[in-house]
């Protein structure tokens, strides 16, 4: 069985935000970088499936520039085979659809059986990129899945809905998946697990050879919301209110001007 899994790297989100100089999108200097937590989830899910179904070979794709190394060698620690690197220092100018145009012309003459994705990036955010993927490879997809089954080539799967809902969806595989938060527990890199990393595969391959479309859309200019002033509570009996809001709208604002 042939598993691919794909993992963004994000800052931390606790991190200080500055924009950069043409102000779409975040500067990248001077913060703290992790695994996209929803793509933690992937995976943990696709470390168990390797684990249940015993003969798997596990690849790890992740798309930016040289710093994902270090993110990718957490994904071989904690159980896949080896790493594809797309290298793409410019990779915050691609949109959903042009990621995963990259991803599937990676995958298409490779065969997996299974694909998995995090439901969205903590980053931008679009939930677009695992569907994309699907559509493009012309394979079913169960989004925001928050558990998951293997039995021959079935998959059951519980989504995850609105208002608390859950929907139970069924398929067979080749398919591709995308991990809600809470689908597992991910697992920490054992010592030696980290040390068996090192000498796993880790591929580089421009990001020139496997784009082949124009993007969609772009990001035109992104701002930090305004600061709003504080409210102001008024205290007192409802005449005396009435008396004092009046004379602040007045004060204040046109509203009774």
């Amino acid at each position: 069985m042939k598993i691919l899994v794909c993992i963004k790297q994000v800052p931390d989100m606790e991190s200080r935000f500055k924009l950069n100089s043409d102000n779409n999108w975040y500067e990248g200097t001077d913060l703290a970088w992790r695994m996209n937590e929803y793509d933690e989830f992937a995976v943990e899910q696709a470390v168990q499936l390797k684990d249940q179904v015993g003969d798997a070979d596990l690849t790890v794709l992740s798309i930016g520039p040289d710093r994902v190394k270090e993110m990718m060698k957490k994904a071989l620690a904690m159980g896949c085979d080896r790493g594809a690197h797309i290298a793409d220092d410019d990779f915050f100018k691609k949109d959903p659809y042009q990621i995963a145009s990259v991803i599937s012309e990676f995958s298409k003459d490779k065969g997996f059986d299974m694909i998995f994705t995090g439901m969205q990036s903590q980053d931008r955010g679009s939930g677009q990129v695992g569907v994309l993927v699907a559509e493009m490879l012309g394979l079913p997809s169960i989004t925001t899945v928050v558990d998951f089954a293997f039995d021959g080539d079935q998959i059951t799967a519980k989504r995850e809905l609105e208002g608390g809902i859950k929907a139970i969806v069924k398929t067979k595989a080749p398919a591709l998946v995308t991990c809600q938060l809470g689908l597992n527990t991910p697992r920490y890199p054992t010592l030696p697990n980290i040390m068996k990393s090192k000498k796993k595969e880790l591929l580089s391959i421009p990001i020139s050879e496997l784009l082949k479309v124009e993007g969609k859309q772009e990001t035109a200019k992104m701002y930090f919301p305004e600061k709003k002033v504080g409210g102001l509570v008024l205290e007192g009996d409802v005449g005396d209110l009435t008396d004092q809001l009046i004379k602040i709208l007045k004060d204040k604002t046109a509203v009774l001007a």
